[in-house]
């Protein structure tokens, strides 16, 4: 028979010298490939093979390529800089609460609010998509806060005012801009309220809040909304290079044909909602209504903008959200320029 210390002893043994979490040998962690590590890994070839690549960056499809790149890059990066700013500074500063008692209870009267409220923000598509994705983590009903996705980079007071300079002389224009943009967004937000499911949304809205953190929130934002940024403009830069110019010129000759070509033209082009009426005011083949298209779909619907929505907000979402957003906008495009224009 054991005494009590040999008892002891055992079981002191026992649970010493076999722990339960010592059973199986600890599976050793594996290391994984991350973007700095792939960022030094382009950097070190792009210097062992300069004098091979040199060559390539030669050939004018790749200067192109470049040119375009780099155009749609620095062009929207400022805006995404803006955006990401407003949107650390919901995320520190801003109670959660706040937006609850602002915003209408009712999503009939909501949507309308939030589209009205892209009127104060002075950015670009690019800016307004992290600033929403941080409202709906902040619970702001998905259906406002995608209207204001929206509207904030079609009627803000920095794109009506070059919409006016790009067309002198035409008010009629920059009105029609407007309210088409405005009433696509809405009526884009009251279907969503109605038919949108919460589920849909399934990336971005939750886990990343960084309350009085501003630099931690600017951070994860830049850097998420940044890489999508950088993606949309190569996918926008390929398609620049490899579609053909003058493909459009024959849909100028029959309206039903300019309309959706202009709208495909917004699309692919992806340029940021500042200058898209310059480009518009010199496609002078096309009507006023055609070119009302172009710049009522290109801040709402564009290859880069798809692809930061899709980071944003899941693939679902944007495989469900864009075909809507361009249905409705070609829509209202039309039936604002048969009446104003």
């Amino acid at each position: 028979m054991l005494g009590p210390h040999d008892k002891m002893s055992g079981m002191t043994r026992s649970s010493v010298l076999v722990p339960p979490d010592a059973q199986a040998p600890a599976a050793p962690s594996r290391h994984r490939i991350g973007s700095l590590e792939i960022l030094i890994g382009l950097v070190v070839l792009a210097f062992a093979g300069q004098h091979v690549f040199i060559g390539w960056f030669n050939h004018p499809s790749i200067k192109a390529w470049t040119t375009v790149f780099v155009a749609v890059t620095v062009q929207a990066m400022p805006f995404l800089v803006l955006g990401v700013l407003i949107s650390g500074a919901i995320a520190a500063f801003v109670p959660a609460t706040f937006f609850a008692r602002v915003l209408p209870r009712r999503n009939s009267i909501a949507v309308p609010v939030a589209g009205l409220a892209g009127v104060v923000l002075p950015g670009c598509e690019c800016a307004s998509v992290p600033i929403s994705q941080r409202l709906i983590s902040r619970d702001v009903p998905p259906a406002a806060a995608l209207t204001f996705l929206l509207s904030a980079p079609a009627i803000n007071p920095v794109v009506l005012v070059a919409t006016a300079v790009a067309f002198p002389g035409r008010p009629q224009v920059v009105a029609a801009r407007f309210v088409a943009s405005l009433l696509a967004a809405v009526i884009v937000g009251w279907i969503w309220a109605r038919f949108g499911r919460r589920d849909w949304i399934t990336a971005g809205t939750g886990g990343h809040e960084h309350t009085g953190l501003f630099a931690a929130a600017v951070r994860h934002d830049f850097l998420q909304a940044g890489g999508f940024l950088v993606i949309g403009a190569i996918t926008s830069a390929t398609l620049n290079t490899v579609v053909p110019r003058d493909a459009l010129g024959p849909f100028a000759q029959h309206e039903w044909l300019a309309v959706p070509g202009m709208a495909l033209l917004a699309v692919v082009l992806a340029v940021c909602s500042e200058a898209d009426a310059f480009i518009a005011s010199s496609l002078t083949q096309f009507s006023l209504t055609a070119r009302l298209t172009f710049m009522v779909i290109g801040p709402m619907v564009d290859i880069k903008l798809i692809i930061m929505q899709a980071g944003a907000f899941g693939r679902g979402f944007a495989a469900r959200f864009a075909p809507l957003v361009l249905m409705v906008g070609i829509l209202c495009s039309v039936a604002v320029g048969a009446w104003l224009l």
